[in-house]
């Protein structure tokens, strides 16, 4: 006689995702490119968590800044001071919060609607694919950017409006690369079995073809963080960002607005730019790596 409960019907399921999973990182680790990318991220991600810790909140405040306008780099204010005296360092750490935060949703919001755009017009097709599709090739013709500018310039200046515009102006080309995946899943034999044995809509696109086309989903994911912490910074230099919140792109803005580039004062501009390349480029990095274990074929061709 056994003693202990008997497995559940979700433990080989359970026990198949550990052992993809595991396979995954055995994998990337292969990736040198992507190893250092995901250094820098959990550098940067660790820096933005600990920012309450480490400079605090008070750093933001411009009635009681302990330093001069502008002074250069010392001991005391390694990176400088910017317009108001503040510490430019302490602004750089907690500038990663809003900027990290803003580029991580902004993709998200961008991946979910290009994803169900793409599975469901891969899955119905006919008319109602034919209108998602037109309507995806007129936001593909139109700049992302430009779009991007038209409604966070209508809208309340806030976080919400700058992960708004981003969001569902970048979605088009993950709804494409969604909508050609689900097209090759659903001429499989499988899911013709599936739908004979009386699975429907539903069934069909969360059960057999969303975990097939999750792979290209997050690949996507990884590269639109990139772009979002690059569209987030441009908003906020363009005077578009919320201005009661420090992000990198509004450090860039305050030191156009304080003439830094005139006057000379590099360490205005410089670390706040420093650190939206290296993101941009660590995200890409990891991006491409992912996009190398789950296609070898693309390892191959580079």
């Amino acid at each position: 006689m056994t003693t202990g409960t008997a497995p559940g019907p979700r433990t080989p399921a359970w026990q198949r995702r550990r052992r993809s999973a595991a396979r995954f990182w055995r994998q990337y680790r292969t990736q040198r490119a992507g190893l250092v990318g995901l250094a820098a991220l959990a550098l940067f991600a660790l820096v933005a968590l600990t920012a309450p810790l480490t400079v605090g909140s008070g750093v933001t405040g411009v009635t009681d800044a302990p330093g001069s306008p502008l002074e250069a780099p010392s001991g005391e204010f390694p990176l400088g001071t910017d317009r108001f005296g503040r510490n430019l360092l302490g602004l750089v750490v907690w500038g990663a919060r809003v900027s990290l935060l803003v580029g991580l949703l902004a993709a998200v919001l961008s991946v979910v609607i290009g994803t169900v755009v793409g599975i469901t017009a891969g899955h119905f097709r006919g008319a109602y694919a034919t209108v998602l599709m037109r309507i995806t090739d007129w936001f593909l013709v139109m700049p992302a950017l430009v779009l991007a500018i038209a409604l966070a310039t209508v809208m309340s200046r806030s976080l919400g409006t700058v992960i708004l515009a981003i969001g569902v102006t970048s979605w088009p080309t993950t709804a494409r690369l969604v909508r050609a995946q689900t097209l090759a899943v659903e001429s499989r034999p499988y899911i013709e079995r599936a739908k004979a044995l009386g699975g429907g809509h539903w069934h069909v696109m969360t059960r057999h073809v969303l975990p097939n086309v999750m792979p290209l989903v997050l690949a996507q994911t990884t590269l639109m963080i990139s772009s979002s912490v690059l569209a987030e910074a441009t908003l906020a230099f363009l005077g578009l960002g919320d201005p009661t919140v420090i992000s990198w792109g509004g450090l860039l803005q305050d030191a156009r607005e304080a003439g830094a580039v005139s006057s000379g004062d590099w360490w205005y501009l410089v670390p706040p730019g420093i650190a939206i390349a290296v993101v941009a480029l660590a995200f890409t990095l990891c991006g491409r790596a992912v996009e190398s274990v789950l296609n070898p074929r693309l390892g191959v061709a580079r």
